[in-house]
C-alpha cells in the first residue's frame, strides 16, 4: 500500500547503487534472520533466569544467541570479502570503503562489529556468574556487552534492508510489477528487522517498565524517552503508510508469542532460595500497548505530511505521550490487579523463583509505586520534554536512513 506521506528527496547518483542489486541478497535474509535469533535468545534467557537460575555458558538460550551473531557475522563477513577481492567495479562503487582496502555495505559493518561484541561477551558473562554469582539485573557489564553486540546486529539489519530498498527504482513498465514485488518484500523484512530492534529497546528497560510502576511518571519518562525516537525514524525511513504501525506491530507479536509459548515448556528452579516452587518456565512481559499511538502516528504523520519536521515534532511527540499515558495507565492497572490478568494469556501471574509468591504487594500497586497529583503532573511535564527530544532525534535519524544507498 502506497502512502501519502512525503519523505526528503533523495540525493546523488542512484544509477551504481540500483544496477549494483538488481535483487536482495542472500545475506539480507540472513541479518534479519540473525536479528530475531538473539531477540528471541535473550527473551528465554531472561526467563530461563526468572524460572531455573544459573545458567552454563552452552545453555540452550546462549545457544540461539550465539547462533543469530554467528549468521549475522559469517554472512556478513563474506559479503565484505566477495565484494573485495571479487566484486565489480559497479559493486564497490556503491559500498563502503574501510580501511584504504575493503569494501563493505553500511550494514554489513555493524553486523560484524555486533557479532565480534556478543561472541566477545559470552566467556565474560560466564566469568562474570562464577565469580559474583547470578545477576540482579539486566544490563550488568557482560549483558551491557552483549546488549551492545545485538544492537550492532539489528541496527546492521535493518540498515542493510533500508539500502537496498533505496537501490530499488521503477523504470519501466515491464519490470513495474516485478520491482514492486521485491519493494513490499523488502518493506516486510525493514519491518521485520525494525520491530527486533524496538523488542531490545524494550529490554533495555524493562525494568523501569514493569505493570507495578505503571501508575508513576518514570514509567512515561522512560517511555517517552525511548520509543518515540525509533517509531518516529522508521515513519521517516520509508515511505509507507502504515509503517510506524507495522514495526510496533512486529514487536507485539513477537513479545506475546513469546510470553505465550516460552511457559508451555517444564522449568524447575536450580539455585536457591526457593520461595516460589514452580513447574514450567515462568513468562517475560505482556507486550506495551505500543499499536496505539503508533496507529495514532501514522494517521497524523499522513495528515500532516506538508508540515516541516519542527511542527510534527510536536504533533507527533504530544500525540505518543497522550494516547500511550492513557491506554497504558488502565491496561497497567488491568494487569497489575484484575483476577482476569492472571492466565496464559496476559501473564501476570509469572513469578521469579526466589519472590515470595504471597506478597500482599503482588497483585496491587504499593503507597511508593503511587504518586500524588502534583508529583505525576511535575513528572509527566519531564516525560512531554524528553518525548519531544526523542521525537525530533527519531525524525532526523529517520531522514538519514532514508538516503542510505550503501
Amino acid at each position: 500500500m502506497q502512502d501519502t506521506f512525503a519523505p526528503p528527496p533523495i540525493t546523488g547518483d542512484r544509477t551504481l547503487t540500483i544496477q549494483a542489486s538488481p535483487g536482495i541478497p542472500v545475506y539480507i535474509y540472513a541479518t534479519v534472520f540473525a536479528s530475531f535469533c538473539v531477540i528471541t535468545g535473550l527473551i528465554w534467557d531472561i526467563c530461563w533466569h526468572m524460572s531455573i537460575g544459573r545458567d552454563g555458558l552452552l545453555s540452550p538460550p546462549h545457544l540461539v544467541i550465539y547462533l543469530g551473531a554467528v549468521v549475522a557475522g559469517l554472512f556478513s563477513g563474506y559479503e565484505i570479502l566477495r565484494k573485495t577481492f571479487f566484486g565489480s567495479d559497479i559493486e564497490k562503487a556503491a559500498s563502503v570503503k574501510i580501511w584504504g582496502f575493503f569494501y563493505s555495505s553500511l550494514g554489513s559493518l555493524f553486523c560484524v562489529w555486533g557479532a565480534l561484541s556478543m561472541l566477545t561477551s559470552a566467556p565474560f558473562d560466564d566469568w562474570w556468574h562464577n565469580t559474583y554469582g547470578l545477576d540482579v539485573t539486566i544490563l550488568s557489564p557482560p549483558h551491557t556487552v552483549l546488549i551492545l553486540g545485538i544492537i550492532g546486529i539489528q541496527f546492521g539489519a535493518m540498515i542493510s534492508v533500508i539500502a537496498v530498498k533505496n537501490q530499488m527504482k521503477l523504470f519501466d513498465d515491464s519490470g513495474r510489477e516485478k520491482a514492486k514485488a521485491l519493494d513490499k518484500t523488502l518493506f516486510w523484512l525493514f519491518a521485520l528487522s525494525a520491530g527486533f530492534l524496538l523488542t531490545i529497546w524494550f529490554t533495555l528497560i524493562s525494568e523501569e517498565l514493569g505493570r507495578m510502576r505503571v501508575h508513576r511518571s518514570s514509567y512515561y519518562i522512560f517511555a517517552g524517552a525511548a520509543f518515540p525516537l525509533l517509531l518516529m525514524a522508521v515513519g521517516k525511513a520509508v515511505s509507507h503508510k502504515w509503517a510506524v504501525t507495522a514495526v510496533a506491530g512486529v514487536y507485539t507479536v513477537l513479545m506475546a508469542g513469546t510470553l505465550w509459548i516460552i511457559p508451555l515448556f517444564p522449568a524447575e528452579p536450580k539455585l536457591g532460595p526457593i520461595l516460589n516452587h514452580i513447574t514450567h518456565y515462568q513468562g517475560f512481559h505482556f507486550p506495551l500497548l505500543l499499536i496505539a499511538p503508533a496507529i495514532v502516528i501514522d494517521i497524523l504523520r499522513n495528515r500532516f505530511a506538508h508540515w516541516n519536521d519542527w511542527k510534527l515534532t510536536f504533533l507527533l511527540g504530544a500525540a505518543f505521550l497522550a494516547v500511550f499515558f492513557v491506554v497504558q495507565w488502565f491496561f497497567g492497572a488491568f494487569l497489575m490487579e484484575s483476577p482476569y490478568a492472571r492466565n496464559w494469556f496476559f501473564g501476570s501471574h509469572y513469578w521469579y523463583f526466589g519472590n515470595d509468591p504471597n506478597w500482599e504487594y503482588r497483585y496491587k500497586f504499593g503507597p511508593w509505586m503511587v504518586e500524588e497529583t502534583p508529583e505525576l503532573l511535575k513528572g509527566m511535564g519531564i516525560a512531554l520534554v524528553l518525548t519531544l527530544i526523542s521525537t525530533r532525534i527519531g525524525l532526523a535519524w529517520g531522514n538519514w536512513m532514508y538516503q542510505i544507498q550503501r
